[in-house]
């Protein structure tokens, strides 16, 4: 027998070893080894902390997820859960930071920074980031979502209940009655819409919606005039003059000089 035809398939054998262990070394060489494998909860807490005071979002969320994946019990947990949602809320996931605070609030829901929660919550929920008076001059809050305002309030109003002494409560207060406002606002500039539309009946419908859940705002004696004025428009005169003669009694009683 020829002593290359023995050999040929010791050195088939030989070459796929060689080949698989080659590929074999690629496959090795491509795992990433994780940097923060080894890291304490505290380290992985302050490098997360550090990536939030960079605006580095990603990272942050990075090093939050893995802070309570690999530590799940104790205070560094706790306080990532609610840092994790606030750096969603900046990162523009609103949705992500609610879910996060829900699940936070259930599980803690007597922690110390329930206050907090609630309160970014409210926040998350109006997915408002960059602060209140700035997020009304770019946008009015009575344009956003009428169900998105109701839930914020709901929010405001537990903080406020559940915890009068928090240092959020005086702003979720204000905040409160801002979105009262702020529903008013949305009431009568819908009514004014559909009056000038010839929609009457429609603008009656709402301006009466502003007279009986927004009677203490300003906006009552507007949809008390677009309501006279609708009353007009349909020839319906008896209720025009009894919506007047509410509108004459409310008016500020004049000052006589002497």
């Amino acid at each position: 027998m020829n002593i290359q035809t023995v050999l040929r398939p010791v050195r088939c054998a030989v070459l796929a070893a060689a080949v698989a262990l080659t590929a074999g070394c690629s496959w090795l060489e491509s795992i990433e080894i994780d940097p923060t494998r080894d890291w304490t909860a505290n380290q992985l807490y302050s490098e997360a902390r550090a990536a939030v005071s960079d605006g580095n979002w990603e990272v942050a969320k990075d090093y939050y997820t893995k802070l309570e994946a690999r530590y799940p019990f104790g205070a560094y947990a706790q306080q990532a859960q609610i840092d994790l949602a606030y750096v969603y809320y900046k990162d523009d996931d609103a949705p992500s930071a609610v879910q996060t605070l829900d699940r936070f609030l259930r599980a803690y829901p007597n922690h110390p920074n329930s206050d907090y929660a609630l309160y970014l919550k409210a926040l998350a929920t109006l997915n408002e980031r960059d602060g209140w008076l700035a997020s009304m001059t770019r946008q009015d809050i009575a344009f956003r979502d009428a169900q998105a305002a109701r839930d914020a309030f709901d929010i405001f109003k537990e903080l406020a209940g559940r915890y009068p002494d928090s240092r959020y409560a005086p702003e979720a207060r204000r905040r409160m009655h801002e979105l009262v406002l702020a529903g008013a606002r949305h009431q009568i500039m819908t009514a004014r819409f559909y009056f000038e539309r010839k929609a009457y009946i429609a603008c009656i419908n709402r301006a009466k919606v502003v007279i009986t859940d927004y009677q203490q705002t300003p906006m009552r004696d507007e949809a008390l005039q677009l309501l006279a004025d609708s009353y007009h428009e349909l020839g319906m005169f008896d209720l025009e003059r009894d919506t007047r003669r509410i509108i004459e009694a409310n008016k500020p009683a004049q000052t006589t000089m002497n």
